[in-house]
């Protein structure tokens, strides 16, 4: 029961949608560090090329890119395709890709609601949907294939920011997840949620510049979070140490959701 072959995940195939950049990019230079071979995905076909790059010269795993838009139901489905003819099997599905609507209640347009919803919620269903027998020839009873959701600690508690379709697509994703667990987990697939707080990404990037001190100063760990902190939550539960690991919401956020205010 070393740590070696406890937290191992040498030679599993895993695919991180919004790969390429923020929280996604942790995540794939985790997976790829640690020997993994990561198919990454987002709209922004430069972005992830120059991703794949940077991931090979790392070492150890390999990355490759697969751009797609998931606003698109068609680009769904033609990713899973791509998928299924490169691999014969997907060990790890990270569902990462996001967007946010930020605007006052009063101004709060309908079409922010489609279009986070649509990303966020429907197209997480979807997409886990159609690559689901691509889970079940990984998964094993001691090393089921892993469905891992990207949420966050905004879908736990009320934001202090008018996201409101945010909060609520995010709040959906958390229980989705659950949902998946029982009705996949005895395809040897588990579904699990990582609630996470502040890291550096560009959704992130204007809330940080404006607050960075507020929020640091509201997290009992005084600090936002780090490429390790979000890759080694990803680690564990894809790895051995992970396997019995179903329906749960884990936060990464220092603390953030529990920090008690006068």
């Amino acid at each position: 029961m070393d740590t070696q072959s406890l937290f191992n995940v040498e030679g599993k195939v895993v695919l991180v949608t919004g790969g390429a950049k923020g929280i996604g990019r942790m995540i794939s230079e985790g997976y790829v560090t640690n020997g993994a071979t990561v198919y990454i995905s987002s709209r922004d076909a430069k972005a992830c090329e120059k991703a794949v790059q940077e991931l090979n010269a790392i070492g150890r795993g390999k990355a490759y890119a697969i751009p797609a838009d998931f606003y698109k139901e068609e680009e769904c489905k033609r990713l899973a395709e791509e998928i299924a003819k490169r691999e014969s099997k997907l060990h790890v599905l990270v569902n990462n890709s996001g967007s946010n609507w930020g605007a006052p209640y009063d101004e709060y347009p309908s079409s922010a609601w489609t279009r986070v919803l649509t990303l966020n919620l429907q197209r997480v269903f979807d997409l886990t949907k159609l690559l689901t027998p691509l889970l079940e020839k990984a998964g094993a009873p001691n090393d089921p294939a892993r469905i891992i959701n990207i949420g966050s600690i905004d879908g736990l508690r009320v934001p202090a920011l008018e996201t409101f379709a945010y909060s609520a697509s995010k709040a959906g994703l958390h229980h989705l997840s659950r949902v998946l667990a029982h009705h996949l987990g005895r395809r040897n697939i588990t579904s699990n949620t990582l609630a996470c707080g502040p890291f550096e990404s560009k959704m992130m990037a204007a809330t940080l510049d404006k607050f960075r001190d507020a929020i640091e100063g509201a997290i009992p760990l005084s600090r936002i979070g780090t490429p390790q902190d979000v890759a080694g939550a990803c680690l564990f539960l894809s790895s051995r140490a992970g396997a019995y690991i179903n329906g749960a919401t884990i936060t990464v956020d220092g603390g953030s959701a529990i920090a008690a205010k006068m």
